[in-house]
């Protein structure tokens, strides 16, 4: 028992880290839960409940960056948690066997975006942004974005691997700030979206509190230490390596999904 409590502590610190690094935690959360044996769909929404853990060590770190802002903050998060309400809901409602046969093309979609968000990116960004200069174009790509933002919101109550990276790209268009203040956006948005999920996890779904707690202080710790370490490493080729891990993750759960 304390082999598996120091286990999902540590886990949570690595998941908390890559939370801060590429917007990944679920690539490492998710999986040791199921290295517990917690049944998946248990262990998706009790990772979803420990990952609030995250936007509480955040959000306090990322006040100043928020100041100015709130009002378009609660704007793009009421999207966001519309999306979390149907993601949520549809994870009780469908099948356990469905979400093991779809959560490897999550993760694998997931490694994809992480290669694709360090590359190349910031040419598109630009692209964009010059062309919501023009009033009629700057219409369309607002109302893609605010659809974007609730398909994401959704993706998150779902599952949520790389659901960060996506809420990143979406509001490098349509902010003008720099990369922290639309960073500490994505944070809360993302915290209030698991918040909203585990509101209604409590009633609805089975959650495994006994690893929420280790894996939630874990996340706490991972969370806060993460801008210090990233400092110090070479971001690229961490990000490339967590997204081969992803790839190889993915394999094994399709494998044990399909032919297991």
């Amino acid at each position: 028992m304390l082999l598996q409590i120091l286990f999902l502590i540590a886990a949570g610190i690595a998941a908390g880290l890559l939370a801060t690094i590429a917007g990944l935690a679920s690539i490492v959360s998710y999986p040791a839960l199921l290295m517990v044996g917690i049944p998946p769909v248990v262990a998706n929404v009790t990772n979803t409940v420990a990952l609030i853990s995250t936007g509480l060590g955040a959000i306090p770190a990322s006040l100043k960056e928020l100041k100015g802002q709130w009002h378009r903050v609660f704007g793009y998060t009421i999207l966001a948690v519309i999306g979390s309400l149907i993601g949520s809901s549809l994870l009780l409602i469908a099948p356990a066997a469905t979400f093991e046969k779809v959560v490897p093309f999550f993760i694998l979609s997931a490694g994809v975006l992480l290669i694709l968000s360090g590359r190349g990116t910031d040419d598109t960004t630009v692209k964009l942004k010059k062309d919501a200069t023009n009033p009629h174009r700057e219409r369309i790509i607002r109302l893609f974005s605010y659809a974007a933002m609730v398909f994401t919101g959704g993706y998150l109550g779902y599952f949520g691997a790389a659901g960060g990276v996506v809420l990143l790209a979406i509001l490098g268009v349509i902010t003008h700030e720099d990369f922290a203040e639309y960073n500490a956006v994505k944070n809360f948005m993302c915290c209030i979206c698991n918040l909203v999920a585990t509101i209604l996890f409590i009633f609805k779904a089975t959650i495994d509190w006994g690893a929420v707690i280790p894996m939630g202080i874990g996340l706490l710790i991972g969370g806060y230490t993460g801008p210090l370490i990233v400092r110090h490493v070479n971001v690229k080729l961490l990000r490339m390596l967590i997204a081969l891990a992803s790839f190889a993750l993915a394999g094994y759960l399709g494998y044990q999904a399909y032919f297991g």
